[in-house]
């Protein structure tokens, strides 16, 4: 077995489980399923720099990593061994080993992601997702083929003027934009916006009564949804509850489109760069069983 078992448990502080090999495996295990959302990719990072050519770890994470992948090529380049060895349920099992020197440059950010790498349909969920996690100060670097404006418009709805969009290079089939987090201003345009999201609902909004607040940006991702879908199911006809994550759940409102009927509501409360608001509630369905103007849905 390769010696980084003590690297890995200093750089996770004992938050997460590092272990012995499994079966045949040569590498030592690292369980982050207990690790905080934004702490795991600080982590993992930390730890692939601090790999010598030739180490490695098996990854146990309670769903499939491969943003990951994405990040440590782009800011490694093409020194990354990755094979899956379980897939599927709540537990994922990859190796990942560091197959040569680094390839990173020692520019001031805390992540790069080269979309060109990244199939067509995963872009945007996997930078705003981890986008949601980077501090505020802190920059993320693309790269792409050109400028891509349609993100750039999509963080001016959900965050505002709470970053600085800078194009840092820009040549035939390569454009580098840095992307740095701020603090919103008070005056932000969408700040209002949100508001109004709960403000503009129909008069008889204000007979649905709030009955909690799950706030579950300290929860593993496999574990948030259930959660959250408990929470729904245990509330009255005519209640809910504000839901806080660290990115945008869009992808959340489509589930509950599907399963929950038409009597599901949802409406944005805030959205700001890694605290995320909506209520979610259960109303009287209209007699024609269609949904109402107060289910805002989230494009």
């Amino acid at each position: 077995m390769l010696a980084v078992d003590h690297r890995l448990g200093d750089a996770l502080g004992g938050a997460a489980a590092v272990g012995e090999p499994l079966g045949d495996e040569s590498l030592a295990t690292i369980d982050v399923r207990d690790l905080k959302p934004q702490r795991r990719h600080e982590a993992l990072l930390e730890i692939f720099d601090g790999l010598a050519a030739g180490e490695g770890f098996v990854l146990v994470n309670d769903h499939d990593p491969k943003p990951l992948y994405y990040e440590l090529k782009s800011m490694h380049g093409d020194v990354i061994e990755w094979e899956y060895a379980s897939q599927g349920g709540s537990e994922w099992r990859v190796g990942i080993v560091k197959t040569g020197d680094s390839q990173s440059t020692d520019e001031d950010i805390v992540t790069r992601y080269d979309v060109r790498e990244i199939p067509r349909q995963e872009p945007h969920p996997t930078l705003h997702h981890r986008y949601g996690m980077i501090p505020e100060g802190g920059t993320m670097e693309l790269i792409a083929p050109h400028e891509p404006r349609p993100l750039r418009r999509e963080f001016r709805q959900q965050y505002g003027d709470a970053f600085i969009w800078d194009v840092v290079e820009s040549e035939p089939g390569r454009c580098r934009v840095q992307i740095t987090k701020t603090e919103r201003t008070a005056d932000s345009g969408d700040s209002a916006a949100a508001d109004e999201d709960v403000t503009a609902a129909p008069s008889d909004d204000e007979s649905v009564e709030i009955t909690q607040q799950l706030d579950v940006r300290d929860l593993p991702p496999a574990k948030r949804h259930e959660q959250i879908f408990e929470a729904y199911a245990e509330l009255d006809t005519g209640s809910r509850f504000v839901l806080v994550n660290d990115h945008d759940p869009k992808p959340l409102y489509h589930q509950f489109e599907a399963e929950a009927g038409p009597e599901f509501r949802w409406a944005y409360r805030q959205r700001s760069p890694g605290e995320f608001k909506v209520l979610i509630g259960k109303a009287e369905p209209a007699a024609d069983g269609a949904p109402d103007d107060e289910t805002e849905v989230p494009f």
